[in-house]
Order: structure tokens, then sequence, then C-alpha cells
């Protein structure tokens, strides 16, 4: 808490807003944008690793969130003042933090799979400046955002020398997605059963349960997704550059309408809020990464006029 109200008293109108802007860029729909731009446009191998390594990051941070119970600073130390413009997205516990994982996941992802050095230091920049927008904005302490920070790394240098070598080896790919499956399975298990977890707040616990229904259904989506483009689809990303902005607009409109459209029908349909966030997140995954590419045959075909 110490670090963190020596932040407290510099805010001004000034840094609450940039610092508001920043932390916007460590939220999940940029990392879905980022990582699918990749996956589709640029290098099918280096995009799968992003993704990847931000699945690892949630599932780690979602284990800890639930395991540790930490509550928000502001809970801590009720004199603790805390930017309100921030206060909405920070539900669930506070360490570690999400918007610290996605962040260096996908920033620091990309400075390790591309090795342009000024594109480098802009995500190393970002990699230091979201997490410090957590701080300032008093929604993580420096625990949390230090621990967020050195998983991320640890998934980062870890999973880029296996994929890098053995994206094309199915045999180990299919290891990396069961073990997925079989994590984000038994992830479910200890939320739903363990004593510890049932007799929290209400709100914290179903903030818990519905992430580990959706990491489940992005588990199953992957995996099949993978298994339809192996057999099926082999999807290429060569395009004209303008093509590739179009293929990524028109793929990124249907998945960010199947995330906040579908949600409430979702849950009419099923009658259930956390089958339906595992529906809704399976369709995601499943559209980006098994049926959107099934058009890329015909974006490779227009030529530059």
């Amino acid at each position: 808490m110490t670090f963190i109200r020596i932040l407290e008293g510099i805010r001004n109108p000034g840094l609450d807003l940039f610092f508001s802007l920043i932390t916007k860029l460590g939220e999940e729909d940029i990392f879905i944008i980022i990582s699918l731009f990749i996956f589709w446009c640029i290098n099918k191998k280096k995009g799968f690793y992003l993704l990847v390594v931000g699945f690892a990051g949630t599932l780690a941070n979602q284990f800890l969130k639930i395991t540790f119970k930490v509550p928000r600073p502001w809970i801590k130390d009720p004199t603790f003042t805390v930017v309100e413009s921030a206060r909405e997205s920070a539900n669930g516990y506070s360490f570690p933090s999400g918007h610290t994982q996605t962040s260096v996941g996908v920033f620091g992802g990309l400075a390790r799979a591309f090795k342009s050095n000024i594109f480098r230091i802009i995500c190393i920049l970002l990699c230091v400046l979201i997490p410090l927008s957590r701080l300032y904005l008093g929604v993580h302490t420096l625990l949390d955002v230090s621990v967020s920070f050195i998983l991320a790394l640890i998934f980062i240098f870890v999973f880029y020398p296996f994929i890098d070598k053995n994206f094309d080896n199915k045999k180990n790919m299919n290891y990396l997605m069961i073990g997925m499956f079989i994590l984000c399975f038994l992830h479910l298990l200890y939320v739903t059963f363990y004593p510890g977890n049932i007799n929290i707040e209400a709100s914290l616990y179903e903030n818990a349960m519905k992430n580990a229904y959706k990491l489940m259904g992005c588990s199953v989506g992957v995996i099949l997704a993978v298994i339809i483009d192996r057999k099926y689809i082999k999807f290429k990303t060569k395009a004209v550059w303008w093509v590739q902005i179009l293929k990524l607009v028109l793929g990124v409109v249907p998945i960010l309408l199947i995330k906040s459209l579908l949600k409430q029908p979702l849950i009419d349909l099923c009658g259930n809020l956390y089958i339906a966030n595992a529906i809704r997140y399976f369709l995601i995954l499943f559209f980006a990464c098994g049926i959107w590419p099934i058009t890329f045959k015909y974006f490779g075909k227009i030529k530059k006029s």
C-alpha cells in the first residue's frame, strides 16, 4: 500500500485521464483484436503463440485470485481513494493483476516474436505503462502487479521456443491443447467444489465461476477449431495490405457482437449464467479459429489494383 499511497498523492486530472486511457490497452478486447490480427494477417504460428500466452496467463491469474482472495486496495484500507473511472472494471479479487497479465502477455509476446527494435521499444514501454496505470489508478498494489508481470514473462519465454519448434508437430500440439483442457477442467472443479471458495461473497464467487466456465469454453473452441483447420481449411495469412484490414474488421465485428449481444439471449436460453458464458466464449474462439479462416482463400485471391 505504501507505493500506491505515494501515487495517490500526485494524482491530478491530466494524469488521471492519461492513465485511464493507457489502462484500456490491457483490456480483453484489445488482446482479442491484436492476437487475431497477428493470427489471421501476419503469422499463424506467432498469432497462436500470443493466444496461448494469453490463455495460460488468464488461467494462472484466475487460479491465484480465487486461492489467495486478496481484497482491492480501497477495501483493505477504507481511507485509500481510487480513481472512480477505474472502479467499474476492477471486479473480482485484487491479486494478481489481470490487466497486467494480459498486457505484458500480449505486448511482451509481440516484443519476443518480432525483431524490429523500434517495435520492441514501443511494446516494452507499454509493458511498463499499463501496469503502472493500475497502480496509479489505485486498483492494484505493487505486489499484485509484480507477480502478474513475472508470470507473464515466464509464459512468454517458455511458450515461444516450444511453439516455434512444435507448431507443425501435430502430436506435441495435441499434448499442449489437451493439457490446456485438463487444467481448465481442474480449475473449474476447484472453483466449484473447494469449501473455501463456496463460502465467499456471492458477487466474487459468481465472477470466479464465470471466468472458470469462460476458460472451459475457450479451450474446447480452440481444440475443435484447430482440428478443423488441420483437416479442411489450412488457411494462409497472405493478402494485399488493404484486404488484410478488411479481413480483420469483418472478422472482429461478429466476434465483438457475439461477446456483447449474445450474453443475455444465451442466459435466457440456457437458464444458467455460467453455462451461457462457456457457450459464448466457445463460439468466439470457434468462429475466430475455425469458421472465419474459411474465407481467407477468397481474400487471398484479391489482387492489388
